[in-house]
C-alpha cells in the first residue's frame, strides 16, 4: 500500500483541530476527513468517525494494524509540516 496523494485543508480558528487531511491510496481509493489535531503529547491523527445511537462516535474507516497507522500518521504530519511551511509571510506595514 502506497499514499500517493496527501490534500491539507488547514483550519483557521483556533483549537485543538489543526486540519483536516484526505489521502490517496495507491492512486484508487481516497479516505477523506481525517483529522490533525493538538494533543498534549504533540500532532497525532483521528480518522474519519460518526456518532453511533449510543453517543459514541466509531471510526467509518481505519487501519488494522499500529504499523500502518503509523505509516499513514507520519505521512500526514510530514505533509501538514510541509504546508505549514509553504504559508506566506505575514505582511508588514511600516507607519509613518
Amino acid at each position: 500500500m502506497q499514499i500517493t496523494d496527501v490534500r491539507v485543508r488547514k483550519v483557521a480558528k483556533e483549537g485543538k483541530l489543526k486540519a483536516v487531511v484526505s489521502i490517496t491510496i495507491d492512486e484508487e481509493f481516497v479516505v477523506h476527513d481525517i483529522k490533525v489535531i493538538e494533543g498534549e503529547k504533540g500532532l497525532f491523527i483521528a480518522m474519519p468517525s460518526k456518532k453511533a445511537l449510543d453517543g459514541e462516535y466509531r471510526d467509518i474507516a481505519h487501519p488494522i494494524n499500529s504499523g500502518t497507522r503509523e505509516r499513514i500518521q507520519s505521512t500526514i504530519l510530514a505533509r501538514y509540516q510541509q504546508a505549514l511551511e509553504e504559508e506566506p509571510e505575514p505582511m508588514v506595514v511600516d507607519e509613518m
